[in-house]
């Protein structure tokens, strides 16, 4: 069988199982994250923390409690990796300097999890247990608090109120992350995953556990260097297929999700259809350049196989980096780096795209539903009427969020990426001369930005500069979108819902579909097509 049939086979069934998977996993957490009684150990958590779960919050209440949450996750994480050789089960490993501790400790934070260090040689057992591992639920479902809010933000009518963050985070991690977990822990650890802890070697590491959640959550950051081409976190060509699925999986099911809370299964399915399709663009964009036969050994294989790792071969490890760029979790089975030009290329378009094909853990919703009103207000404007969406307009006022929330992600992406060309320093890290080396810098600081964490291997991030450049990189783009995404909860749930006439838009169908799809593409991909034109297409067409 040729290699991209198979490829295509392969993703064919992934797909089949998630989309098949997302629809009781979709419904169960719609009945998890919305309504019902507090469970006893929830409710005991709540007593210790000072929390009076049944307070609801405004939207500035709601921010600030999410910013004084990671605020401290930050310090907490901070504390750990610089006196981790201090603290049981380092392993002998040192403190990281303060410099990188930062880095590491907002970059779990943020979800963004690119690590500038050897995870094998650097992190001790504690640190990747309750430091990474507790910021991989965490991070995770922080992007699920705000896809929360501004779901009530739609449905809710004249109120302030949009629910309270700390029940939001206590559900989302002990109703939907830990049950995940434990059940497809196991799974791994029986295709062959190990979990232990004897012994001090590189080879004895919690992995099962760690592999679990850090592919669901949409964290990334791997046990090992090598992340998920390390045998130890990708044994076989099923645990490859598993990982696949993880990845994708909650970020699809929480559109279900929306469908269940909005009250109409038409508008998930919508949805998914525009995510299917932005998906299904990058996943044969990606495989016509990497299957591209370029001579005589990419012939014989079915494509590029420099730095792929050949227990998956060529497919795979396609299907694989663009499901982990398409869905902000940013785990790798191959270099990146040793990419075609434009296979690369099609990686990095899938972070500038929003990471809306699914997407991350919440954050690939609500950046979905931004797309969403932008081609409402675009197809109420062509057909003459007020915008609505969900019997909510979309006026000056609410566009206003949504614009700065588009122009978040390419500001910080070009003002860093410039300040770093601009600076000796800052090109000294480049491992590529030419457009080569300009692809793996915009690479980076599009991950940091995007909060996906996959690096091109040839760019060195563990300098002084692109350590706390990054940190920037990360803490604008993750929370100042989450800022715009509940002030603009906040304005939509205030309204009265408006009358449905024969003139509404309606939000659903063929014609909603394309509409939706060509607002993400040009929302994203135009305000980077200069850069991708000086990087990966240069390098493409020399």
């Amino acid at each position: 069988m040729r290699a991209d049939m198979y490829g295509w086979i392969q993703a064919s069934l992934v797909i089949a199982v998630v989309v098949g998977l997302h629809v009781p996993l979709g419904d169960y957490m719609a009945r998890a994250l919305e309504g019902g009684r507090h469970l006893r150990p929830e409710r005991a958590l709540y007593r210790l923390c000072g929390v009076d779960p049944g307070k609801e919050q405004d939207w500035r209440h709601y921010l600030f409690a999410l910013l004084a949450f990671s605020a401290v996750s930050i310090a907490a994480l901070f504390a750990l990796f610089s006196l981790q050789d201090k603290l049981p089960w380092s392993l002998g490993r040192d403190g990281m300097p303060w410099r990188l501790a930062l880095h590491t400790a907002v970059s779990f934070t943020t979800n963004t999890s690119w690590q500038n260090y050897a995870g094998e040689s650097t992190t001790g057992h504690l640190a990747v247990m309750a430091g990474l591992g507790t910021q991989a639920f965490a991070s995770g479902a922080v992007g699920i608090c705000v896809a929360l809010a501004l779901v009530r933000g739609l449905v809710r009518r004249d109120t302030d109120q949009l629910g309270n963050f700390w029940v939001d985070l206590v559900r989302s991690t002990f109703r939907v992350f830990l049950p995940l977990a434990v059940v497809s822990g196991i799974v791994l650890i029986a295709l062959g995953v190990p979990q232990h802890l004897s012994g001090s070697d590189q080879l004895a590491a919690p992995v099962g556990s760690w592999e679990s959640v850090k592919l669901m959550s949409g964290d990334g950051g791997g046990v090992f260097n090598a992340n998920s081409a390390h045998p130890l976190e990708n044994p076989s060509a099923w645990s490859n297929t598993l990982e696949i699925v993880l990845m994708l999986l909650i970020p699809t099911a929480l559109i279900r999700t929306y469908g269940r809370l909005v009250g109409s299964l038409r508008q998930s399915w919508t949805l998914l259809a525009v995510v299917g399709i932005l998906f299904g663009l990058l996943l044969a964009a990606a495989n016509l350049a990497q299957s591209a036969h370029t001579g005589t050994v990419s012939a014989a294989v079915g494509g590029h196989t420099e730095g792929t790792e050949t227990r998956f071969g060529v497919p795979a490890s396609t299907l694989f980096g663009v499901s982990a760029t398409a869905s902000a979790d940013g785990a790798a089975n191959a270099s990146y780096d040793s990419f075609s030009s434009l296979g690369g290329g099609v990686l990095l378009a899938g972070m500038m795209l929003g990471e809306i094909a699914p997407g991350g853990t919440g954050s690939g919703l609500y950046g979905l539903l931004m797309a969403v009103l932008v081609a409402v207000f675009v197809g109420g404007l062509m057909v003459g009427r007020t915008p609505e969406y969900l019997r909510k307009r979309i006026g000056a006022g609410e566009m206003r969020y949504v614009v700065l929330y588009a122009l978040v992600a390419p500001t910080a992406i070009l003002v860093c990426s410039a300040i770093a060309v601009a600076l000796p320093g800052g090109r000294s890290s480049m491992g590529n001369p030419g457009p080569h080396g300009l692809t793996e810098l915009i690479y980076a600081y599009t991950s940091n930005t995007a909060s996906n964490g996959s690096a091109m291997a040839g760019f060195n991030g563990a300098t002084d500069l692109h350590n706390l450049l990054m940190v920037a990189a990360m803490l604008i783009g993750r929370y100042l979108p989450m800022v715009f995404v509940l002030a603009l909860a906040g304005r939509l749930a205030r309204q009265r819902p408006g009358v449905v006439t024969v003139g509404t838009l309606r939000p659903h169908g063929v014609n909603f579909v394309v509409l939706a799809t060509g607002a993400a593409l040009v929302l994203a991909l135009l305000n980077f097509l200069p850069v991708l034109s000086l990087g990966p297409v240069a390098e493409g067409l020399l």
